[in-house]
């Protein structure tokens, strides 16, 4: 195209821009006069004119019934809708949230504006299940976004709709009164039943019920569950080691003090992550699972942990010391302040969990957009997990010894702890065998030194050191032999030996198919619907807790092999935590590992079996059963 064309162009484009208003006002379409005014350019805009948008995708739904509504696109023919495009964000909520749409597969096309993708032709429906907390009333506004284009090129831009929802109150079922009369009366239809509900769904709906003290002290309690799982384990010898670090000048105040400031950073962090998550789908916890923060941070540990040995003190330089000196608040301050970073980095880093609650409130506020009353949820359910801690914190503070032997041997195990988060932590980036042998040196050194190997001593708490140190020793000599046979097992280092070796380990644990991407995702599950196949999808990750407890307690059991042995097991490993697999997670509505979906053989979700947190084998097969019976 020469200049003199294209200037005539871009000249052309901002008349009909310039014009629209009243040519809209006159009955005149701005799109057929702009084909008009190309093709009397030489510039062939086609010979039929382009369709409204409303023409191109008519779109329609039937009233909304108590538990889904039902909406439908008549698509015209040369025109296609992108099936990743559609949104649906509910506002202005009462008592009502949404679920995941059902949105049929769609056709793989290759499009010039955006590659490879799926598009809707013809008449395409999409059902959008509406979550009740209660069968009160129900209303909100639902905002239903989409995109298309034409085959000529022409490419349209996003369009929204808008439906306002207002669901009456109904009761699950009408109890059968006394009749006076032997005539009984006709039965009262009732409502259809409610759908089954994943967790995370009843606390996403339970948000939106209008009660926001129950609310929270829900959350509060949920919190104080969580803190007795591993998520939380690995805080309390840090928290306990910055405690045993002050010396025995620390008091019980100070310790409650320290203690107060990384509990509430920790839930800062939490929150602030939370509401980010759910209001962008960004996963902020997930973002510092990788291997330069994780190793940079193990070593941190290690330091803290050698300084605990006495090979060495931490202290600021002398001249900084000096001017701190000069107040001895500031110097309290400047710890608190060291106390809150190790809070927000330990929420961040150090455990990365997604439970039901957590995923309940992040649900809620990605659909509502409400981040306060989600915030509010988060930060009771992280003070909730706190609790504990808190009480540990201070009363560390309180029954330290003052001085002496016992100082010395009490930091030397928090020393050894806070070795072990480090271990711990490398265990999200390298290799089984090595964090294996990690483990084993960590059990084998402080065996020697508690006098595993020494003579037997008169004095009976000499015999219990004594005792535990050589506990440890047979169980780290245990994992190094593990480790040789070929095991990477760390709580059943020898199994396998008998038999068979290493592959008969092998065979214990579930054979997936590794998918990447929402294209690996679609391929899976057009796969399994040629072959009339169920489908089950484990997202996992190196730096998952849950997702390492689910592979090495759950999944090894016969009863679950033989739950699963129907279905097409596909995994995603989020561990890069790239573009694909946030675009994957984003589809799906999750927010990070552990996650665990399962799919009919046509391809939907059956989204009452969703999990998003450990479960026990026994439990997780009966629930296998379920899902895909």
């Amino acid at each position: 195209m020469n200049l003199k064309k294209t200037t005539t162009l871009l000249l052309t484009l901002l008349l009909t821009l310039t014009l629209q208003s009243g040519a809209s006002a006159e009955g005149i379409s701005p799109l057929k006069e702009l084909g008009g005014l190309m093709n009397s350019f030489g510039l062939d805009a086609g010979n039929d004119d382009p369709l409204h948008p409303d023409e191109a995708f008519a779109f329609s739904h039937l009233p909304a019934e108590q538990n889904e509504i039902l909406m439908q696109w008549d698509i015209a023919d040369e025109h296609y809708l992108y099936r990743n495009k559609f949104k649906f964000d509910l506002k202005k909520a009462s008592n009502l949230t949404l679920g995941t749409p059902e949105q049929p597969p769609g056709e793989l096309k290759e499009d010039q504006f955006f590659g490879t993708l799926e598009v809707y032709h013809g008449t395409q429906n999409i059902k959008l299940p509406l979550i009740r907390a209660t069968g009160e009333a129900s209303s909100g506004t639902l905002y239903i976004r989409y995109q298309g284009c034409a085959e000529r090129g022409i490419c349209y831009p996003p369009i929204t709709k808008k439906v306002e929802l207002k669901l009456p109150a109904f009761t699950p079922a009408a109890k059968p009164e006394k009749a006076a009369k032997p005539a009984a009366p006709a039965p009262a239809p009732q409502a259809a039943p409610a759908p089954v509900l994943a967790e995370q769904d009843q606390i996403a709906a339970s948000l939106g019920s209008g009660n926001t003290l129950l609310t929270l002290a829900s959350f509060f309690g949920f919190g104080l569950l969580l803190a007795f799982t591993p998520c939380i384990f690995p805080m309390i010898p840090i928290l306990s080691g910055i405690i045993v670090g002050q010396g025995e000048e620390i008091t019980t105040r100070r310790a409650f003090t320290m203690s107060l400031v990384y509990v509430l950073a920790m839930a800062v962090a939490y929150t602030f992550a939370g509401v980010m998550a759910g209001l962008f789908g960004e996963n902020l916890q997930a973002a510092f699972q990788n291997p330069w923060i994780l190793g940079s941070f193990s070593i941190v540990f290690v330091l803290l942990a050698l300084s605990m040995f006495g090979f060495y003190e931490l202290q600021m330089p002398a001249s900084l010391q000096g001017k701190l000196a000069e107040a001895s608040n500031r110097q309290k301050s400047g710890s608190l302040i060291g106390v809150a970073v190790m809070g927000l980095l330990s929420a961040l880093i150090v455990g990365p969990c997604v439970a039901a609650p957590l995923a309940g409130a992040l649900i809620y506020i990605g659909q509502t957009g409400d981040a306060l009353l989600g915030g509010m949820a988060l930060f009771a359910l992280s003070i909730g997990m706190g609790l504990p801690l808190l009480a540990i914190g201070t009363s560390a503070g309180k029954l330290l010894p003052r001085a002496g032997a016992w100082m010395n041997a009490v930091k030397s195990v928090f020393g050894v702890l806070l070795l072990a988060v480090a271990v711990w932590m490398l265990e999200r980036i390298v290799p089984t065998a090595v964090t294996m042998l990690l483990w084993a040196a960590l059990l084998i050194i402080p065996a020697i030194y508690m006098g595993a190997l020494e003579a037997a001593n008169e004095n009976s708490w000499k015999k219990l050191w004594k005792g535990t140190g050589i506990i440890m020793l047979i169980y780290g000599t245990l994992l190094i032999i593990g480790v040789a046979s070929g095991s990477n097992n760390l709580f059943q280092p020898l199994k396998g030996l008998g038999g068979g070796g290493g592959m008969a380990a092998q065979e214990d644990h579930l054979s997936f198919q590794q998918i990447k991407g929402i294209q690996g995702l679609e391929q899976a599950l057009a796969t399994a619907k040629r072959n009339n196949q169920p489908v089950f999808l484990d997202f996992y990750a190196d730096w998952c807790i849950s997702c390492k407890e689910f592979e090495s307690l759950t999944f090894t059991a016969p009863a679950v092999q033989q739950a699963l042995a129907s279905a097409l097991l596909i995994q995603a490993d989020v561990t890069p935590n790239d573009a694909e697999d946030q675009a994957l997670m984003k589809k799906l509505g999750i927010f990070g590992p552990p996650a665990l979906l399962f799919f009919d053989s046509n391809g939907n979700e059956v989204e009452s079996a969703r999990l998003v947190q450990f479960m026990e084998a026994d439990a997780f097969a009966q629930h296998v059963r379920t899902a895909l019976q």
